[in-house]
Order: structure tokens, then sequence, then C-alpha cells
């Protein structure tokens, strides 16, 4: 065993977890009372082979709820983005790490670091958002939530592993310094200004540096700058990859990552050499005695010396019926993106209506990657949150979600079965989009990624998304475009409702066209189906927003709101620029926003216009500005607001981006209802990475930008002197 051949073991990884990559489910894992049972039986073993009796760790995977057998799951952290909903994040959170604390586990891997720069990339439904504001809110959310829960929490992946090569998961990260810090270091100083216990490096390189063989990134930065104290974990068998930085030779690899700041690894075989890296001077004495120290000083925080062992019995089980944080997330999250006539919301009298799709009826693919089995029942699919909506209604739903077949024959006989129903039904919801689902079948890497094989056809693939799933255009594939003309072409008169079901944004120009209704709804979690459908059917009145933009096309990537004014990208043969893009939702109701005021501190200003911005008072450098303003809900139903204030710096020491968040908040209105707002730009906001990398507020014209669901409703300019 490996406790005897090490005498103990400093950190486990996955003991509860469960998916076909650990081959664990309801009939060999560790569910109800054998969980606390064999946890205390691998705890006596490390405790026993240890000469200091030094209790282990453990680890679990929760990038979006806990991976484990009855694990309490969350919407993915794309969808938890378009919440707009720090708050309730944090409830949610808080959930999770209850119900992970009541097994014993003592660290929650989870993804909170990555911002999505290339929708292409497979692993894009970990990232909050684009945007680092929005993204740095999140991390610190999730940390205090599982803080509150009993949980530390590993934050992954340090750093801008979203920003890929080519959308290509662990490729290289073509960016300086100053575009790491604006985008991709916000959340990963969030998370360690929450208290963030640990941070697992990234697989890819930074500038020809690989993160896990990086000192300046890990401690210089993440420990010196952001004040972070706690363990560095590798990502699975990353030390071992860091071959092209060091010799062959795994003593090598070992030595360059723990002198670049990495304490704990995970499956590596370099770091069960350091005993030989210390005797070839690799590595000092001094260097493994701190990362024994960090790893030693979380155990006794996590009161392990005191209480090794669980009690005994049936462990708790959080659930939706208990815990409706999940359900408030998946409502918050959906975002209606298109709403033609108003044919939205849907009535609840309608006669019939057609679900179509494979999608439609399939709940492991609304889960998103890195989730357990799941009983029956444990989640809603779409088709049956429709049933569920409609089950006293007397409307008939006729359903059409077999899978897709695989022969070209019955493929066409397959759509054309779906257009038939489509003739019969007053209205057609169907359900495209993707999965990153592991239960589809496939083969897994030596870290749990998804194995790439010579079969790469999407035309039948409907795992094409998660860890080791990248593409090279999002386009909806073939078959589902074959799919979603045929139902159009079928009912050219009646609304055509299309439910996107997504790990990434899928270029719209390959079904936003041809749809009446469009919601988007990536990987809304366990109870995606019944939010959809009471936003179908208008008991739950949409107000995601958007917190990626939508390219229309592959070309168009990099299609990110944020991107700097000299990223001209325009081309001849397509419009430029996202129909749907970062901040985009819309609503059932409308909402009016006035009454604009600018402050800062005690003093007003009034801004001008671009010609003839207002001047600031000296003091913003140490107060900011205050954007006070009163926001109405002036139409016919209940709603929430979600207003964002925008700055645009129209000139600097470096060139200035098109837009950037600076702050934002939810309101719940009901009809006819209103609330004062203020929202903040800080100094930390205000300032700029100027040519030297020193971030200081330069002088000139900057435009406030206040808008609502993608609309702008003011806009104001101001200088700084």
């Amino acid at each position: 065993m490996e406790v005897e051949r090490w005498g103990g073991i400093g950190l486990l990884y996955g003991l509860y977890r469960a998916d076909p990559w650990s081959a664990k489910d309801f009939t060999n894992g560790l569910v109800g009372d054998a969980a606390p049972r064999i946890y205390n039986e691998v705890q006596r073993t490390v405790m026993k082979h240890s000469r200091f009796g030094i209790p282990v760790l453990l680890c679990e995977e929760s990038p979006h709820g806990h991976q484990a057998l009855g694990g309490y799951l969350l919407p993915v952290n794309l969808a938890l983005g378009c919440t707009f909903d720090p708050a309730l994040a944090e409830e949610a959170f808080a959930v999770v790490g209850a119900q992970m604390k009541a097994l014993h586990a003592d660290l929650a891997l989870t993804s909170m670091l990555d911002m999505c720069r290339d929708p292409r990339w497979g692993r894009s439904e970990e990232c909050y958002s684009e945007d680092p504001t929005l993204a740095a809110r999140l991390a610190g959310a999730a940390v205090r939530g599982l803080r509150r829960g009993g949980m530390d929490a590993v934050a992954k992946h340090c750093a801008a592993q979203g920003e890929t090569t080519g959308g290509v998961n662990a490729s290289a990260a073509r960016i300086g310094e100053r575009e790491l810090r604006e985008i991709h270091l916000p959340p990963v100083r969030a998370a360690a200004e929450a208290g963030v216990s640990g941070v697992m490096a990234a697989y890819n390189e930074i500038d020809g540096i690989p993160c896990h063989g990086n000192p300046w990134l890990l401690r210089d930065v993440l420990c010196g700058e952001f004040g972070f104290g706690g363990i560095v974990m590798a990502d699975g068998v990353a030390v071992d990859r860091l071959d092209l930085v060091s010799s062959p030779d795994f003593v090598s690899r070992g030595a360059v990552a723990i002198n670049a700041g990495v304490d704990v690894s995970l499956w590596d075989r370099g770091f069960t050499a350091l005993e030989e890296a210390v005797e070839r001077g690799l590595v000092s004495e001094e260097r493994i005695d701190e990362a024994v120290r960090r790893v030693l000083t979380l155990k006794f925080a996590r009161g392990l010396f005191e209480h090794p062992f669980l009690e005994e019995g049936e462990p708790k089980v959080c659930t939706m019926a208990e815990h409706p944080e999940t359900v408030r997330l998946a409502r918050e999250s959906i975002v209606l993106l298109k709403n033609r006539d108003g044919v939205l919301p849907l009535s609840k009298s309608i006669g019939s209506l057609a679900v179509i799709g494979p999608f439609a009826d399939d709940v492991y693919a609304q889960l998103g990657d890195y989730t357990p089995p799941q009983k029956p029942g444990g989640a809603v699919s779409y088709l049956a949150g429709i049933r569920q909506i409609l089950v006293d209604s007397g409307c008939a739903v006729l359903d059409h979600v077999g899978p897709i077949p695989k022969d070209e024959a019955a493929l066409d006989e397959y759509i054309r079965g779906a257009a038939q129903k489509a003739t019969r039904a007053e209205a057609a919801v169907v359900v495209l989009g993707g999965s990153s689902s592991r239960f589809h079948g496939m083969t897994f890497e030596d870290n749990g990624a998804a194995r790439q094989t010579e079969d790469r056809d999407r035309t039948r693939n409907l795992t094409d998304c998660g860890e080791g799933v990248d593409v090279s255009d999002i386009a909806l594939p073939t078959w589902q475009r074959r799919l979603l003309a045929a139902v159009r072409e079928a009912i050219p008169d009646k609304p055509l409702i299309v439910v996107l079901n997504a790990g990434r944004p899928y270029a719209s120009d390959s079904y936003a066209p041809l749809a009446d209704g469009l919601l988007a709804a990536f990987y809304a979690g366990p109870a995606a189906g019944l939010a959809a459908a009471e936003i179908l059917f208008g008991e739950t009145n949409p107000s995601g927003r958007l917190s990626v933009s939508i390219p229309r096309t592959t070309g168009e990537i990099p299609a990110a709101y944020n991107r700097r004014a000299s990223y001209d990208i325009r081309y001849s043969d397509t419009p430029g620029g996202p129909d749907y893009s970062f901040g985009f939702g819309l609503s059932y109701t409308d909402f009016a926003l006035d009454g604009v005021q600018v402050a800062v501190g005690e003093e007003t200003v009034v801004p001008g216009d671009p010609r003839s911005p207002a001047p600031l008072p000296a003091d913003v450098r140490e107060k900011g500005i205050d954007l006070m303003f009163r926001v109405k809900n002036t139409g016919g139903a209940a709603g929430d607001a979600v207003p964002m204030l925008f700055l645009h710096r129209r000139s600097g020491s470096v060139i200035p981006r098109l837009a950037e968040l600076g702050d934002f908040t939810r309101v719940s209105l009901g009809q006819g209802g209103s609330a004062d707002v203020t929202l903040r730009i800080t100094p930390d906001v205000l300032a700029v990475l100027g040519r030297d990398c020193v971030r200081r507020i330069e002088p000139g014209a900057i435009d406030l930008l206040l808008c609502e669901g993608g609309r702008m409703c003011w806009r104001g300019s101001v200088r700084i002197g």
C-alpha cells in the first residue's frame, strides 16, 4: 500500500468521487453508512503507518458541487455567471460545503479562476465569465460560501488557462504580463482575499513559462503580492509533464515544481523523488520544510488531529426540496435571447406542444462535466419540466427525444419524424446544443480528461464539451442544423422555440435566425428543466444576462466585449460584432433607469458629453466614483433588473479597452415598483496598468455607460485631471 511505502500520506484525492472515469456508481461506490465507515478505515490505516500518527487531508472534486453519490450539484460556472448574483452563489456554495463537511472532506477542488476567452475550449463551462470583475466577485463568493459550510477550497486553475491557443486544452497562453494581470489574475486575487486555503496551478504555459514551473507567478505574485498563505497544489500529473523545462528524469521535474512554489503534487512521480532531488542539490531542505509546514498548518486548522474520525451512520444528503438554492440559480441563469413578436411566454392553455431533440430528456446533458451518477428523479429534464408545468392543463405534449441514429438513412427518418410531430402541434420546443456528459461513453487520459479518438465526426457525437473535448468550429453540428431547418420548414407559421443547452457559446448564425424564441441555458444543473419550463410558460420572468459574448461565427473569435480598441475585428463576409454580447438578456417586463447623479465623495458632478467631459475632483483618486439612479419596473410583470456600469477610457499610456465592467447589481421589482441604486467605480477599477505595468490612476477622459440587459440607458463623460 502507498501509506506503508511512504510512512503515511499527506493528501488523499477523490475517495468519494463517482463517475465513469473512477468507475464508481451506486452499485460499488461510497453511499449511505458505507461512506463514513470506509473513511474511518482509511484514516486509521494512514495514522497507523505514519511515524507521528498524522491524519490525511481528504480533497474532493467540487467544480460545481460535490462529485460524489448524492452530491449537491449547482449549475456550471458559465451559468452562475449569467445570474450576476454573487450573494445567491455564496448561499449555494455553503450548502455544498456543509454536505462535504458531513463526509469529513477537507478540501473542495473548485473551478473559479479560469476566464472564458475562447469558446472553442471544452472547459469553457468551468469559467464564470469573459469579464474579470464578474468572475472575481463570484470567485470570492464561492470561497466564502464553502467556508461558511465548513469546507476549505482549492481554487483552480492558476492562471490564464482560458487564454488557450486555438481553444485547445492546456495549450499556451500567448499573452504578456499586462493581459495576464488585467484579465486573468483578478479572480485569483479575489479568492486569496476571501481566504482560500489552496490554489491549483494550471497546465498551460504563459509566454513560454509553465505555470507549475513559474516562481514569479506562484511565489512572487500569488504569495507575495496577493498575500496567499495556503498550499499550492499541482494539477493531475502536471509535474511529470515538465520535461520541456527540465531534464527528462522525474527527479528534476519534481525539483522544478517545488522550487517554483508547488507544495503538493497530484499523482506525480516527480514528488516521490524529492529525497533524491535534495541529495543531488536540486532542492533545499528548507524548501521541503516550508511545503510540509503549509500542509501541516492546514491539517491543524481543519482540526484533524483532535477529530480525525467520522461519526458512523447515515450521512445527510442535501436535496433540492430542502435546499432550493440550486433551483433559484437555475432560474436566474437562463437567458432569454430572442422573443420575436412576444411569442413567449407560451400559454398554458395551448392544446398541443411538440418537444424535440435528444437533449430534451437527457439529464446528464444539462449537468455538465465532473458529474456523479444520478438516481431517477434526482434531476429534472426539459421534457419532464414541461410536463410538470402542464400536468393539469390538458395540453398534449408530443415528444420526439430518442437517441440520434448513427446510420444516415435512420437519421433522415429521425428528422422527418421530428418535423411530423411539429406539424401536429400548435408550437414546438427544440432543445439543441451539446453535452459534456461522461455517461455517453468515452475513454480517458491518466488525468481524467476525455481521450481524443480517431473518430472525431461531430455529426453524431453528443459529447462535444468538457475537459479534453475542444472543437475547431463552434457552430451547431450539421445534424442539429438539419433538424432545426426541417422543423422550421414544417411549421413556418407556428411558434418555434429553441432552448440552447450549452457548455460554451455556439455560433448564433447556426440557430438564431430560425427561432422565434430563444433561451440560452448553460448547463443549468439538476433543476434546468424545471427552470426552463417555468420561463417558457411565464411562471418565472427570465432575468439571466450573458456572462460571455456569443459570436455569430467561429471566425469572429475572439469576441469578448472587453478587447482593446485596437482589435478592430471586421470581415467582408459577416456583419461586425455579435448579436448577443456580454450583459445581454431580455425580460417579460421593461425597466427604466433615470435620475442619474454622479458623485465623488460628497461632491456632485454633472457629466458632460464626449466633446466636453466634466472635470472630476482631485480626490477621485482616493474616493472613486459613485453613480446613483432610480430603476423602475415599467412593464406588466414582476421581474429582476440587472443594472451594469461600464467605463470606457478615451486615452491613456496604453491602448484602452472598448469597455470595462465597473460594477453591477440585481434588483427585484414588482409590477410598477422602483428602487434607488448606487453603483461604484472604486479607485482600484479606475486605475490602469501603465507602460511599466504599475497600477495607477492616469489623467484623461472616461465615458460612463449605464446599461441594463445589453441596452444603454445613460451615458456621461468625465475627466480626471
